[in-house]
């Protein structure tokens, strides 16, 4: 490449002014533009009207250029002949060290090594293409907890939920833009949505790429802002949705609702919403995925002689036969009476634990009656030591 091919691109002098570049520039890049241009070759054309610019818009690089051509410009190593064999046959330059004005080649692409990009995409996932700042994104999910009674959850319900979320701007559609007008190329990333930094290191001048502080790498620039939105595209509303909660759902299960996140970008799809399950504790009973476990307080002499009781479920309350001489912690088992299985159909059980309960005051008769039955099996019944004061005492000290 020799050191006017910039200008030839941007059909101006080589010394042409800052101005007459600056609307040579104009002119060429709307007329390759690829939103403009269908034509083959257009976009190749375009990038390099794009190249020549930043060069001969920027003075130092454009000096560069004068004098050693495009390694140079973007730091390569020199532009003498001979010397040793560089990478844009560009060698290592007659003025001795690393080439001229710009010291160890650059990271760009056009002398030296190539670009940083070039690099890093070789290495992470290769083909060094960039995202398409206008290409259609989904929208963020949303999360939202439902609290459901016990039986809710048991039974299933359906609750209508209301939360905020980003939607698409009623009044624009989601353009950002005025009514009536429409976003536009970005005037300094040129809808790439990125722009190129040089920076001045030891070791030469360095570049990367950083997004576009005009269109904040949407590619796109809006002139006047619709004023519902201000330019972003969504406002902030209530969404009312119906959910359809299954019988048997326990805490921190979570149900898919897709589409009814928030908007998307550029035409993309809502994100999703996903509700998450909360159960709240009931009074009686306990559960464990379908199995419902329920404590049911017994007499002794129910216990001892058994009896048939009235046990509440969810389902409303069933007899159960107590045998004669049920102990304590026993547990009996109701089939069907618990929750719906969500997985493979079917009901579970509940589960009924007993617990005897002693009583704490008698009557004369009940006293009675005790000790005769003692006696009938053959019990000695000793009446229990009266407790003197300092045994009351100690007592109320050990909290008894």
């Amino acid at each position: 490449m020799n050191n006017t091919e910039f200008y030839d691109r941007l059909g101006v002098s080589k010394d042409a002014s800052q101005d007459e570049i600056k609307k040579a520039y104009r002119k060429m890049s709307k007329k390759y533009h690829p939103d403009i241009n269908k034509e083959p070759g257009a976009e190749e054309k375009y990038k390099e009207v794009q190249e020549a610019y930043e060069t001969l818009s920027d003075e130092q690089k454009r000096a560069a250029y004068d004098q050693y051509g495009a390694a140079g410009s973007n730091g390569g190593f020199g532009g003498g002949a001979g010397g040793f064999g560089g990478f844009d046959g560009a060698g290592f330059g007659a003025n001795g060290g690393f080439g001229g004005a710009g010291g160890f080649g650059g990271f760009d692409g056009a002398g030296g090594f190539g670009g940083f990009e070039d690099i890093f995409s070789s290495f992470f996932g290769g083909g060094g293409g960039m995202r398409n700042p206008n290409a259609p994104r989904q929208g963020d999910d949303l999360q939202y907890r439902v609290n459901l009674s016990f039986e809710e959850a048991v039974f299933g319900v359906k609750k209508e939920v209301a939360y905020n979320r980003e939607s698409t701007c009623s009044t624009c559609s989601g353009t950002g833009a005025k009514s009536g007008t429409s976003p536009v190329t970005c005037s300094r990333c040129h809808g790439s949505g990125v722009i190129n930094v040089d920076t001045q290191t030891p070791l030469g001048m360095m570049r990367r790429q950083v997004t576009c502080d005009v269109c904040h790498g949407t590619g796109k620039e809006i002139k006047e802002p619709c004023h519902t939105c201000h330019g972003t595209g969504h406002e902030r509303k209530t969404h009312k949705v119906s959910v359809k909660i299954p019988a048997g759902v326990e805490t921190g299960q979570q149900i898919r609702l897709q589409g009814q996140g928030e908007a998307g970008f550029n035409g993309g799809p809502y994100g999703d919403l996903f509700v998450i399950i909360n159960v709240l504790p009931s009074k009686q009973f306990e559960r464990n995925g379908s199995t419902i476990y329920y404590n049911m307080n017994i007499s002794f002499v129910q216990a001892a002689l058994g009896d048939t009781v009235e046990v509440p479920t969810v389902h409303g309350d069933v007899e159960m036969t107590i045998p004669a001489g049920t102990q304590t912690g026993k547990t009996f088992r109701l089939k069907g009476k618990g929750a719906p299985k969500l997985r493979g159909g079917g009901q579970g059980d509940q589960h009924v634990t007993v617990n005897i309960v002693t009583p704490t005051k008698l009557n004369d008769a009940q006293v009675e009656a005790l000790k005769n039955f003692a006696a009938a099996g053959g019990d000695k019944v000793v009446n229990p030591k009266k407790k003197g004061f300092f045994n009351k005492m100690k007592d109320a000290f050990d909290g008894e």
